[in-house]
């Protein structure tokens, strides 16, 4: 349960109702105003019914009783016109809040740098995210609370401003007079704010604050309902079958049933208790305000039609207090529930993005160069990369090989800042690439990375990432990877969609032709480097020989490009070869250099592989 002070508790709702307006102004005014309106539209026809009941009581002429009626129906009838449409544009500009919500939420992903990213840290505050807005418990709660919130204090208004004149008249009957019923009704408004306070008040917190996921400490609860609220990927129907993971999900199911029993058991408890007294408050209230009333009725100074009016006030305003608690409680934990979403929205980018713009070269001139790298990758002590010192030959091709773990792919992800270095600098043309425009030094590579993307758009999007496209150079570049062949067997060519998430008739890909659209991917950008992180893991000997024996003609026009792999025997395609261990550098040359290098790393890698290449000897 949430145990807050009061300073804290306004910070939170401040904050969250600070975080809703940023994202949908319209959204919280057209609340403020729809509050406004349904807060004095339930007394116009009280106020109506007072007037026709003065009137009956005076022996007004029937004629006036119907002109009165008449107006006080087109009166109601405008009104609740009003409110149906200012309504309805509030809840159409609190789906556009909901709906801004979420893109600056995905946003998140493309504004913060990767390595924020990637850290210990912003993964378990996504996590906390994911468990705390479970259930109905996400962020656009709190645009569809505003109405209750806005409306409690609303309505209390009204009410107070309705009750003015029934504490304006002294009145003196038999004793009763206006103090000494200022003092009975604070009486029982004070006994009823008490039993509010004291146990409603508390009782309901407790319930709210129960009705949603809060962090969960134990590890098995954190995979309450995940088989069935987590976004399913229908591919992993086939691992589910295959493996029977049904026993498993069968586990944590039981695990699940037994919390959900405890929760439900404590929660009708609360609830109960909740209940219990809100029944005594509305005796109180009910039995008061008749009291109330009826004593003022026959002290004259009353009517027929006030004693109408003033019991719906009076009742409103004591229930308005409790609302306003119990309003002003819900918003704060669904703002509890929004801390990790406000932090997650409000961090900023911490790498540098410099403004030096990178010279535009036709010659594709660029020297970079790594001097003294280390690096750590965060919330690790251990050296991903030490002391690597390595320039590159502008358009050359650069094998970079070494056992798994052994910093190739690092040394690819500092190259293109996605971290930057713990120690040391890299730098383009001898300035340090952190000066540079981060977009523009971005722009200079293409790569394909081990875990690759593919989305499911269609094929020429996938190819441009982008969703206007060159459809030629699309098609060239499908098949200078190798795709062409399939490309001329898909009905629609480069409008088919990948994958069946969006479109029936979508394609299902192999992993080998995922790649192929990957590389093209990389061709398309047409970037001086280009960088092919394992490219041919997932392809067979023969597509891989296809791909290789193509390699030339991909890297044409001066490029630079970087090949990464454990597989040797694709080293022949390359001028020169960097080999990695343990996060060093400690070998570099050509294939024929290092394998007279008989101590060398890459001469025992080579042998260790060479008893799985078909023509060994060939290959050398």
């Amino acid at each position: 349960m949430y145990k807050p002070n009061e300073k804290s508790r306004v910070k939170v709702i401040w904050e969250s109702f600070k975080a809703s307006y940023e994202l949908g102004k319209k959204g919280v005014i057209f609340s403020i105003i729809s509050a406004v309106i349904s807060a004095v539209t339930p007394y116009i026809p009280i106020f109506v019914s007072a007037r026709i009941l003065d009137m009956l009581a005076s022996g007004e002429q029937f004629k006036n009783l119907i002109i009165t009626a008449g107006i006080g129906l087109v009166i109601i009838f405008a009104s609740q016109l009003i409110v149906n449409y200012i309504n309805k544009l509030r809840d159409y500009h609190i789906e556009i809040a909901i709906n801004n919500f979420d893109m600056a939420y995905t946003n998140r992903l493309f504004d913060l740098d990767y390595q924020q990213l990637d850290s210990p840290e912003t993964n378990a505050l996504r996590e906390r995210i994911r468990l705390d807005n479970n259930w109905g418990n996400g962020f656009g709660g709190l645009y569809w609370r505003l109405p209750w919130l806005f409306g409690s204090v609303f309505n209390f208004i009204a009410a107070v401003i309705v009750l003015i004149p029934l504490f304006t008249t002294k009145i003196f009957w038999g004793g009763f007079t206006t103090p000494t019923f200022l003092i009975v009704l604070a009486a029982i408004v004070v006994f009823i704010v008490f039993i509010i306070v004291k146990y409603i008040h508390p009782a309901e917190l407790k319930v709210m604050a129960n009705s949603g996921v809060k962090t969960l400490k134990d590890r098995k609860e954190k995979y309450l309902g995940y088989f069935s609220w987590s976004s399913y990927d229908y591919k992993e129907g086939k691992d589910i079958r295959i493996y029977n993971v049904d026993k498993m999900i069968e586990y944590y199911m039981q695990f699940g049933l037994k919390t959900q029993k405890q929760w439900v058991k404590k929660f009708s408890y609360i609830s109960g208790i909740s209940a219990f007294f809100n029944s005594i408050k509305w005796n109180i209230l009910q039995g008061g305000v008749y009291i109330i009333v009826v004593l003022r009725a026959i002290a004259g100074a009353l009517t027929v039609g006030s004693v109408l009016k003033y019991s719906a006030a009076i009742i409103n305003f004591i229930n308005g207090i409790s609302d306003i608690f119990l309003a002003f409680d819900d918003y704060y934990v669904a703002g509890k529930r929004q801390e990790g979403v406000l932090e997650y929205l409000n961090m900023k980018s911490e790498m540098h993005k410099g403004t030096i713009p990178v010279e535009k070269r036709d010659d594709n001139e660029y020297d970079i160069e790594f001097k003294n790298v280390s690096f750590r990758y965060p919330g690790s002590e251990i050296y991903a990369l030490k002391n690597l010192s390595m320039k590159f030959r502008i358009g050359q091709k650069l094998a970079v090989v070494g056992m798994n773990g052994s910093g190739k792919t690092t040394m690819i992800k500092l190259l293109c800042r996605l971290y930057d270095p713990t120690e040391g600098e890299i730098t383009l043309n001898n300035i340090d690439i952190k000066k540079y425009d981060y977009s523009e030094y971005m722009s200079i590579f293409s790569v394909v990375f081990q875990d690759f993307k593919l989305f499911s758009f269609p094929l020429g999007q996938n190819v441009a990432a982008s969703v206007d496209y060159d459809g030629k150079h699309a098609e060239e570049c499908l098949e200078m990877a190798g795709l062409g062949d399939r490309l001329n067997s898909m009905p629609k060519r480069l409008e088919t969609s990948l994958y069946k998430d969006f479109e029936e008739d979508g394609i299902e890909i192999s992993g080998g032709e995922a790649q192929k659209i990957a590389i093209a991917r990389a061709l398309y950008k047409n970037a001086p480097f280009i960088v092919l992180d394992e490219p041919t893991a997932a392809l067979d000997p023969i597509a891989e020989f296809e791909v290789y024996s193509k390699f030339n003609d991909m890297i044409a026009g001066g490029k630079t490009a970087i090949y990464i792999s454990h597989r040797l025997s694709s080293c022949r395609f390359c001028d020169d070869i960097a080999v990695f261990h343990e996060g060093e550098l400690i070998q570099r040359g050509s294939h024929d250099a290092l394998l007279d290098d008989h101590d060398g790393k890459y001469y025992e890698l080579w042998n260790a592989q060479a008893q799985y290449y078909a023509h060994s000897k060939e290959i050398t």
